[in-house]
């Protein structure tokens, strides 16, 4: 999990550069244009400037901090700016319902607190995730379910997802990896036809869209989190979206000490368990003042990886992750690509990204085999789970969990880009590019190298 780690700390730290899109007709690059050597081998960076920075803030948020501040009000109890934020939420995602919480693994344990998930209870879940999504699960003491890849889209495969799913399944759980929506037919007919709960992990996925609806709409529940590095963010923060009125309530009970209303006494408590998630006052003024960017950022990103893609693609060995065909918009938290080293003279992905760094391009391998890390397999002889569900039972969990395509993607292919790059301008995106053309041309001896 190191990988995406490095993956916050970078972006919030990369350094200012303009944000202006040029408008107008794209102007595809040719391949070949440019004979320079790429900058590990002494050749100028194809990139040389800056990305923009990350989180962006103006006087906006001072003002909005400020208010809450002289107010005394700091916490939701007795505040406004929380639910004013929760209304605003809820009509740009079209959704009846929004609940903020304190991160985006508090919004989806506030969603499996709300299930009253448990021992005994299975819930499917993509290898290809943070780990929060697991450990949501394991916080349950129910077992997680761990689902291959689709390696043309790096998200969780549909198809192995339902046979995945047994007699103990309570809930499916895909994630909306970088931003991009999942399969969310298939899913949403396989939560049907089993007649289980499809709870939507869109902490990386704020405005992606299906069919022209947003994401978080089609599951009972959707996830999100404002965590710093996220498209929507406020340092440390998440929410929880529904249709459902029962279920919202269900929600806001469980984030509230099990307590009903805006009260944290006994009296009015509902169910039979309940923790403190809720977020404060000042979160809802930085996310309030960070909403009235947050529709041009994700046009400019979408436009952005749209063109870079294109670009992309005309180059042998790399190829850009699938949309599925009822995406009509990603979140592009991510910027996701396979590497093919056949077509770069056999040069390790390790070193292709090592020249991809030194052209001025940062990156990351993406996230690893989660499925074979010491962290999950270490579950099977928890003592915890061997109280539950016994040693055999905990031994076919490790078998189940075999996920030969998330193996590959893995160990040799995936490729990130962050958010905030694709917020720069279509000179960056061509820079991107030539960055891989330099690179592809001199594979070979930088292989030497």
């Amino acid at each position: 999990m190191s990988s995406a780690l490095n993956r916050r700390k970078f972006i919030s730290n990369v350094a200012i550069v303009g944000t202006g899109l040029a408008i107008g007709a794209p102007h595809i690059v040719s391949a070949g244009t440019d004979n320079t050597k790429p900058a590990i081998l002494g050749g100028p960076k194809a990139h040389a400037g800056a990305f923009p920075s990350w989180p962006v803030e103006s006087v906006i948020e001072e003002k909005g901090l400020t208010e809450v501040l002289q107010s005394k009000k700091w916490g939701r109890l007795d505040g406004s700016r929380m639910a004013t934020f929760e209304k605003e939420y809820s009509k740009l995602f079209g959704v009846k319902h929004s609940l903020g919480v304190s991160s985006g693994t508090s919004a989806l344990t506030t969603i499996l607190g709300a299930l009253d998930i448990g021992p005994g209870d299975e819930v499917a879940i993509p290898v290809y995730t943070f780990v929060a999504t697991y450990n949501v699960v394991v916080l349950n003491y129910a077992l997680p379910i761990l689902v291959d890849t689709d390696i043309e889209s790096f998200q969780m495969d549909a198809a192995k997802a339902k046979a995945a799913i047994t007699a103990q399944t309570r809930a499916i759980m895909p994630v909306h990896i970088g931003g991009s929506p999942v399969d969310l037919d298939a899913f949403v007919a396989m939560g049907k036809q089993h007649n289980i709960p499809v709870v939507e992990d869109a902490c990386q996925a704020h405005l992606a869209e299906w069919k022209g609806v947003k994401v978080g709409n089609y599951g009972l529940a959707g996830a999100f989190s404002f965590q710093s590095s996220k498209n929507l963010n406020c340092a440390e923060g998440g929410a929880v979206i529904t249709n459902n009125d029962d279920f919202i309530t269900n929600c806001y009970t469980f984030h509230n000490q099990g307590q009903g209303g805006r009260s944290t006494s006994f009296s009015t408590g509902v169910g039979t368990r309940g923790t403190n998630l809720r977020l404060t006052e000042f979160q809802g003024s930085l996310l309030l003042a960070q909403m009235t960017r947050v529709t041009e950022q994700s046009n400019r990103r979408w436009e952005n990886a749209q063109y870079l893609s294109r670009l992309l693609k005309e180059i042998p060995g790399i190829t850009p992750a699938k949309l599925y065909p009822g995406t009509t918009r990603s979140a592009y938290h991510l910027y996701m690509f396979r590497y093919d080293r056949k077509h770069f003279a056999g040069l390790s992905r390790e070193k292709f990204l090592q020249a991809l760094s030194a052209e001025g391009v940062p990156n990351s391998a993406g996230y690893g085999q989660m499925n074979k890390s010491g962290y999950v397999t270490a579950l099977a002889t928890n003592k915890h789970y061997l109280k539950i569900y016994g040693e055999k039972t905990m031994q076919q969990w490790l078998e189940r969990n075999q996920c030969p395509q998330n193996d590959l993607l893995t160990s040799e292919q995936s490729v990130w880009l962050f958010q905030n790059m694709l917020l720069g301008t279509k000179t960056d995106m061509e820079q991107i590019a030539e960055a891989m053309r330099k690179i592809q041309k001199y594979a070979a001896e930088i292989a030497k190298k």
